[in-house]
């Protein structure tokens, strides 16, 4: 998803980086997020990541219920999709923050995009296999034929083939059909947690899902990105906007169903039986709540975390070693949240 084109040097990103960084970190100094001021509200556009889901419910959260109202935020939230360059809409100036991806954003930095991740709603990855029952870990595809998409070669699958010796002989496109999965118990595929597990279970398959997090997948997801220039010109809006996001999926798990209807109306394909079966597995497999979230508040980042990232991407040629990874993401919004689970 990222854009064409190589506008600034490595050295050159580094020292925006840390400029942009030094005059939000001066502006941030004096905001107070317990107590939001009352003042005309922003008008903050957030582009998400796919289809509405219950994925993204704690934002669509945070508008349901007034939260960012309440931090004087006037949010519209767009659906992303197939055929939405998110990254490049961002850049482009057609929203203030992005739903989006460890991966996505190093790459965009490495390009040379001005690109910013100020937290993470998810600890960890959803991506992961689905299997038949006779597979009781990660480590036993050896003789299966693998489904991965296009986007899963540049992602995951270098990762899962170096920890495990899987080869590319195994692997066979996956079309988004699950259709051969139902038909050869010899078949593995990629999955989300609340979709293609959902269709398994649909279709009283005896399936075994496998979160490639737990075995030590190391990338973030459905994080909240923006540009340097945001945050050096409204570092205000990007904290309140950061601090509401948050208590969204605070609330959206505790009771979803004010996000749901707004999903539902942005997305009518969604059924309610979806979305509980997907809220569910958030809270199943601790997409927001677990990690370091659950000692440091919901949204929370580590510099250990997103450097496991970057040496994997580099380990796997997804990425130059000169890339200025410490400029794809900032702590210093998310550490004063404290949104606890």
């Amino acid at each position: 998803m990222a854009l064409c084109g190589r506008s600034l040097r490595s050295s050159s990103r580094s020292l925006v980086a840390r400029a942009a960084s030094a005059a939000s970190a001066a502006a941030l100094a004096g905001v107070t997020l317990a107590a939001p001021l009352v003042h005309a509200e922003d008008h903050v556009t957030l582009l998400t990541s796919w289809y509405a889901q219950a994925e993204h419910g704690g934002f669509y959260q945070a508008v349901a219920t007034g939260i960012y109202k309440k931090y004087g935020l006037d949010v519209t939230i767009k659906m992303g999709g197939p055929q939405v360059n998110g990254m490049q809409l961002l850049a482009g100036g057609q929203a203030d923050f992005l739903m989006g991806y460890d991966f996505q954003v190093l790459s965009s930095v490495e390009e040379g995009i001005p690109v910013t991740t100020v937290a993470a709603a998810f600890q960890f990855d959803p991506q992961g296999m689905m299997t038949h029952a006779d597979v009781t870990s990660l480590a036993g595809l050896k003789n299966k034929t693998i489904l991965v998409a296009g986007s899963g070669r540049t992602t995951w699958w270098p990762w899962l083939k170096a920890k495990y010796g899987y080869t590319e002989a195994q692997a066979r496109p996956y079309t988004f059909n699950l259709q051969p999965f139902f038909a050869d118990p010899n078949v593995a595929m990629q999955a989300y947690p609340s979709s293609e597990t959902f269709q398994a279970e649909q279709a009283h398959a005896n399936a075994h899902f496998f979160l490639f997090a737990d075995d030590g997948y190391p990338p973030y997801n459905s994080t909240i990105v923006t540009m340097r220039d945001t945050l050096k010109n409204k570092p205000d809006m990007v904290a309140r906007f950061v601090k509401a996001s948050m208590e969204g999926w605070k609330s959206y798990l505790n009771d979803p169903a004010p996000a749901n209807v707004l999903i539902k109306k942005d997305n009518p394909q969604m059924s309610d039986a979806q979305l509980a079966y997907g809220v569910a597995q958030l809270k199943k497999l601790k997409l927001v709540t677990g990690g370091d979230a659950a000692t440091q508040g919901i949204g929370t980042m580590t510099d250990a975390r997103w450097k496991k990232t970057f040496d994997y991407m580099v380990e796997a040629k997804l990425l130059k070693p000169s890339t200025d990874y410490r400029a794809a993401y900032t702590l210093q919004y998310i550490q004063n949240t404290k949104v606890m689970p």
